[in-house]
């Protein structure tokens, strides 16, 4: 499928410039997506749950994030790195910066990497063709991307860079309903149906809360598996069903377009405004404002209406939810319901979960 890589300006600032990018091209024809969207899971293929026991890729894999030189002034760009498994990658460049955090929502452009030679510190060189047809090349080496003029000298380094959500490891507010606190005081037995808790003290996926709820905030923080083979919604898959029938999906999507069945996204609702995944294995945060429907005489009268943030990121800005979505335990609309984290197959974790009820 086509595919292609390039570090890009938005157009303002592209003109009288050269075109000064990184391409990988396997087609002269439009762009798509990262090629991961296209492949199942395979039972065989690894999963790894321990950031501290992964593979050799899983140190290339992250955000990368610096400026490149346009005219004179610099102009900030962003990557993602996405780890596919024996040494090869997806790289997505974003000019103005990462979804959410700069990028103008329109030049994103697609391409991959591999890993030249055995040794411990053999680089991950990008190679390609801009838009210009010029060849271009790169290297993923030492923490940072090394982008080449034509001459083979540096051009741009794009050192990597952790990114952290803002409300990780927040503290529930006064009223809040604690539902799990890993060794924390409240016993998950006594808020959550069929609850299972790791070795080291993290929720596992399948899991209701015993108590309903209507209007309220929740604070949700889960960490998706490391499955670098796996591709698709077979890829790190749960879901936040918020009153046990509106599911705001969980999904390694890092590096994906951004759709309403990948992270952020209300599922078969609302795509997210951004993209604002972590790398798997690293903790994430959603912060859901949820308004429950509202009925009279038996019929519903409202709709319910959610506001998501995934990461500090608004992803859904109060977005009006008519019916629900699939597969949730609840199968109709009440005023009131369970929170439900879904068994989708895959291995995530949670922590820190509570709801701060709006009366």
């Amino acid at each position: 499928m086509p595919v292609s890589f390039r570090f890009a300006v938005p157009y303002s600032a592209r003109v009288g410039m050269s075109a000064l990018v990184i391409a990988a091209s396997v087609a002269a024809s439009s762009l798509s997506l990262p090629s991961r969207s296209a492949r199942a899971a395979d039972s065989k293929n690894p999963v790894y749950t321990d950031p501290a026991k992964v593979d050799r890729d899983y140190a290339i894999q992250g955000e990368y994030a610096g400026s490149i030189d346009v005219n004179g002034q610099p102009a900030p760009v962003a990557a993602r790195v996405i780890a596919l498994g024996n040494g090869t990658f997806d790289v997505v460049a974003y000019p103005g910066g990462l979804p959410g955090l700069g990028w103008t929502g329109t030049d994103r452009f697609n391409g991959t990497a591999a890993r030249k030679g055995d040794a411990a510190d053999a680089p991950v060189k990008i190679e390609g063709t801009d838009w210009t047809g010029s060849p271009r090349t790169g290297v993923i080496k030492d923490g940072a991307i090394v982008v080449f003029h034509d001459d083979g000298t540096e051009w741009t380094r794009l050192p990597k860079k952790l990114r952290t959500s803002p409300t990780l490891g927040q503290k529930p507010p006064e009223g809040a309903v604690v539902i799990f606190d890993g060794p924390g005081p409240v016993n998950e037995a006594e808020t959550l149906v069929d609850s299972h808790v790791t070795d080291d003290g993290l929720l596992m996926q399948g899991v209701t809360t015993k108590e309903t709820f209507g209007d309220a905030v929740w604070h949700i923080e889960f960490r998706l598996p490391y499955q670098p083979f796996d591709r698709g919604q077979n890829r790190g898959n749960s879901g936040a069903y918020v009153q046990g029938c509106y599911e705001v999906q969980m999904l390694d999507s890092f590096g994906l377009e951004g759709k309403d069945n990948e992270c952020g996204g209300l599922y078969s609702i609302a795509a997210p405004l951004a993209n604002a995944a972590l790398p798997p294995l690293e903790w994430q945060t959603y912060d859901i404002d949820f308004t429950a429907p509202k009925f009279a005489d038996g019929k519903k009268v409202e709709n319910a209406r959610m506001t998501v943030r995934h990461n500090g990121i608004l992803v859904q800005d109060d977005v009006e939810v008519p019916v629900i979505t699939p597969a949730g335990p609840q199968p109709e609309e009440r005023p009131q319901g369970p929170l439900h984290l879904q068994e989708h197959g895959c291995q995530v974790r949670y922590r820190n979960i509570w709801v701060r009820p709006k009366s």
